[in-house]
């Protein structure tokens, strides 16, 4: 066979290949048997290792397997993949509509989709091929798993168009290749995966993607990230158009007009659920409008026009065998049930949390008694109540110690608090999980230093605080268990990759009490570095919108002490970044710009710019934009079809600009 002629050869085999695998895995409508599958892929790898300069990233033949990675890379999502609010009851879900409706008045729908129970993954296409593929991650940083993405036969590889655009999806595993994947495991004497979703997690998180093409996962495809360059303009027509492009949606998603509606599609599934191949946990209820979804906006966390309802929680009855107790990284002493392992909800429980004292007497709770345990997917187990009647006299009563159970001081009920604190800034409890907390994702996110290889270095005292992480040399930790010279090399790679991350992961880190995340960032982008945040008073702090007294008075007494100044020069002269490294917010009264302190509203179709980058571009001269029209708007940009934002702005007589008119002021 010559060039030409394989050209042509393996043209035709992509698309009919191409066609089968459409056919079988999204529309499971396959046209011809396995064999014959099978027959012309064989025929493609022969022709490809032929003329191996015909190979193409979008071959079907590269969906077997590429070669084993060293680690997975860092992905940072264009556009964050936010976490969903949650309603557990009808109440919840009318609470939800009636916030949209005091939004959006009678003009809008809902789009019910069942929650699949497995992991959400984004997916990037450059000019119609698939190129990039990450794990949520913290919503905002994710991990490159594309090999292992590739293996996902519902997956295509190239999209009829050759569109530029990011998907969003959750992979999952169907609930027969969870059986056969648990069945082989056992014959191996292997530990079986607790639950589909731990099984589809723990499968795309493997570096070699052949074990991940052995697991038969599939996805299904939920969401356009950036509808900005499709025409699209509600979700139930992103979903339309997904399927035109080849990509897997659910088709037992239902547009629902009105709140009544959504609560019958919910109670329905309920009943439903245990029939479908694959499982799910819950419904997603998304306002249809993209438009209202964008005026409604988002918190932190969470979209305010999408609520996933939980489905209720499973209970079991089982023994409490004991209870322990955990001291946390801020000293509060935690009681947990040990409990007689019972599956529920999905997985194997063997704990429960019990939370303080005041609840086990709550519910008079003794060890040996039979409890009713309650969990609902990710929520964690906890004890409702005991079975009285079951009791045989041998139940032992429980009662909190008066000392610390890991260093042995005083433990101290606060002012105002329930739980019971060890105050001793030296309890090796606190500082274990002080660390811990160090190296979690959210703070300075360092692969390979989980709970068990953090316990094992501050029990053989090589770390006692977050500086000497370090300090850490390839031959200490050799000596570790488990850890030979490939995974001690990658962990000293992550340690010192996590010297350059930005402040605010530091910031969340240090742990700071009443300092999340999202206040580390705040923190961080109002004061530029550490230094600058370690000399601010609690009035600098304060005038910040988002800082309270509280939070000011725990930032203030931080860093007051001896020892924290010490800690941040340590860590200073360990090469770690002490600098906030984002975009610093923009005062308006530092810029010369016509936008500089003004607020605007974009409605309608911007052709030449798009909605996000106008509105990246306004708020760099220092403009606040917004989703909604009210007598607080000075300025809204009417693109293509605008709709009622425009009228409502034309009544309150606020100036309105065109597209035209804002590229030239962009452009002066």
């Amino acid at each position: 066979m010559d060039i030409k002629s394989a050209e042509q050869k393996v043209s035709d085999l992509h698309n009919l290949l191409n066609q089968y695998s459409y056919e079988y895995h999204v529309l499971d409508k396959p046209s011809v048997p396995d064999a014959e599958y099978d027959r012309l892929l064989n025929e493609l790898i022969d022709i490809e290792n032929e003329f191996p300069e015909l190979k193409t990233p979008d071959s079907p033949t590269q969906r077997v397997g590429g070669s084993i990675l060293e680690a997975f890379q860092k992905v940072e999502h264009r556009t964050p993949m936010l976490s969903l609010g949650n309603a557990f009851n009808e109440d919840d879900l009318r609470d939800f509509d009636r916030k949209i409706s005091q939004a959006a008045g009678e003009d809008y729908s809902y789009v019910c989709e069942l929650k699949i129970d497995g992991l959400a993954v984004s997916l990037r296409y450059e000019d119609g091929l698939f190129s990039q593929g990450a794990t949520r991650g913290d919503g905002t940083i994710g991990e490159d798993i594309t090999a292992n993405l590739k293996t996902i036969k519902s997956i295509p590889l190239r999209i009829p168009e050759p569109l530029t655009m990011e998907v969003r999806g959750e992979a999952f595993m169907p609930k027969k290749s969870f059986e056969a994947l648990n069945s082989a495991k056992e014959e191996r004497e292997e530990e079986p995966f607790a639950n589909p979703r731990n099984a589809a997690a723990g499968s795309l998180r493997q570096l070699d993607p052949r074990i991940a093409a052995s697991r038969n996962l599939d996805i299904f495809l939920y969401s356009i990230a950036d509808t900005g360059g499709t025409g699209v303009i509600s979700h139930s027509e992103g979903l339309d158009l997904l399927d035109r492009l080849g990509f897997k949606t659910n088709k037992e998603r239902k547009r629902c007009k009105d709140i009544e509606e959504v609560i019958q599609y919910v109670e329905g599934w309920v009943e439903r659920r245990p029939d479908l191949p694959y499982d799910i946990d819950g419904i997603v209820i998304k306002v249809d409008s993209l438009e209202l979804q964008e005026e409604l906006g988002t918190t932190a966390k969470s979209p305010r026009w999408a609520v996933a309802y939980k489905f209720p929680a499973e209970e079991v009855v089982t023994l409490l065998k004991d209870i322990e107790l955990s001291v946390g990284r801020t000293g509060v002493v935690t009681p947990t049930a040990i409990l007689e392992p019972v599956r529920v909800a999905g997985t194997t429980v063997q704990r429960a949390s019990l939370h303080n004292e005041d609840l086990i007497r709550e519910k008079d709770i003794k060890i040996g008694d039979y409890v009713v345990v309650k969990k609902a997917g990710d929520i964690i187990p906890e004890v409702v109540n005991v079975l009285e009647d079951r009791r045989t006299g041998d139940e032992q009563d429980f009662r909190m110690p008066e000392d610390c159970p890991e260093c042995g001081s005083e433990l101290v009920r606060l002012e105002e608090e329930v739980a019971l604190r060890c105050i001793n800034p030296k309890c090796p409890a606190q500082i274990r999980e002080g660390l811990i907390h160090f190296v979690s994702r959210n703070a300075m996110n360092i692969d390979g230093l989980g709970e068990k290889v953090i316990s094992q270095l501050f029990k053989e005292g090589l770390i006692v605080d977050v500086a000497d992480i370090y300090r850490l040399e390839k031959e200490q930790l050799l000596q570790l268990e488990r850890m030979g010279e490939k995974s001690v090399d990658n962990l000293l790679k992550a340690i010192e990759a996590s010297k350059s991350n930005s402040l605010e992961r530091l910031l969340f880190g240090l742990g700071i009490r009443h300092v999340g995340a999202k206040a580390a960032k705040t923190l961080s982008q109002e004061f530029g570095n550490i230094d600058h945040l370690r000399d601010a008073s609690k009035e600098a702090l304060t005038a910040i919108n988002e800082i309270g007294d509280k939070m000011a008075d725990a930032v203030v007494a931080y860093f007051e002490k001896e020892e924290v100044a010490e800690l941040i020069e340590e860590l200073k002269s360990a090469g770690v970044n002490t600098e906030y490294k984002g975009p610093r917010p923009v005062k308006a009264e530092d810029i010369d710009s016509y936008f500089a302190g003004k607020t605007i509203v974009l409605t309608g179709k911007l052709e030449k710019l798009g909605r996000n980058e106008a509105k990246q571009k306004i708020e760099e001269l220092g403009g606040k934009v917004t989703g909604s029209v009210s007598k607080k708007t000075d300025l809204l940009i009417a693109g293509e079809d605008a709709g009622s934002k425009l009228a409502k702005a034309e009544e309150l007589e606020i100036e309105v600009w065109d597209e035209e008119k804002l590229l030239g002021e962009l452009n002066r």
